[in-house]
């Protein structure tokens, strides 16, 4: 900032005084982990419908369908997980675009938050029956602890489940599981990387004295 002295003619520079916007007291941001949970959701829903579909044309488009629908059930799966990876990162983008200016520690918390949210209402769908919301790692989960069940379970004798039996649903339980702490640090990784894509750095203001 400058002005002229007038008796003198001079002129007189001040110095400008920058100071940092500051960020978010409360780091934690709840409305735009909600809207990123949204968006997340939405995106999964879309692209398992997708897959799926394009699945279903490929079976029925096919003059084996016996022999091909395992190789296509893979196929399908491997491809949800990547449609699960892609809704976490678009999720954590919102979250961070709708956050304002913050810094990069602040959008890789509220990515990680996101996350954990994502991870809480998968659970709640998946005891609600709609596992398929969120890709193969919980359905395949899903999928293993209800063959457990009839297997095992309190309905049917446990005499009837020879020790073949018994190492299958193991193997397959184990093979579940592990997929599933897989799939859920993947996701983990794309939520925090799509928030620290999407965030702004804080502004500056200045001030003039």
């Amino acid at each position: 900032m400058s002005y002229v002295n007038r008796p003198t003619g001079e002129v007189i520079n001040e110095p400008v005084a920058v100071a940092p916007v500051v960020d978010y007291h409360d780091r934690v941001r709840w409305g735009p982990i909600i809207s990123g949970l949204l968006v997340a959701i939405a995106t999964q829903l879309i692209l398992s419908a997708i897959i799926a579909a394009l699945g279903a044309g490929s079976i029925e488009a096919s003059g084996r369908p016996r022999t091909i629908t395992p190789n296509i059930a893979g196929n399908v799966g491997i491809w949800s997980t990547i449609a699960l990876l892609i809704s976490l990162f678009t999720g954590g983008w919102v979250t961070a675009r709708a956050c304002g200016p913050m810094n990069r520690n602040t959008a890789l918390l509220n990515g990680a938050i996101l996350w954990a949210t994502t991870l809480a209402v998968s659970s709640w769908l998946l005891a609600s029956g709609v596992s398929s919301a969120f890709g193969v790692a919980a359905s395949n989960a899903g999928e293993v602890i209800n063959q457990l069940q009839q297997q095992g379970g309190v309905n049917v004798p446990q005499t009837n489940v020879t020790a073949q039996q018994a190492r299958e649903i193991a193997s397959n339980l184990r093979s579940g599981l592990w997929w599933f702490v897989f799939g859920s640090l993947l996701g983990l990784i794309a939520a925090m990387i799509g928030a620290a894509v999407g965030a702004r750095s804080p502004r500056t203001q200045a001030n003039y004295r």
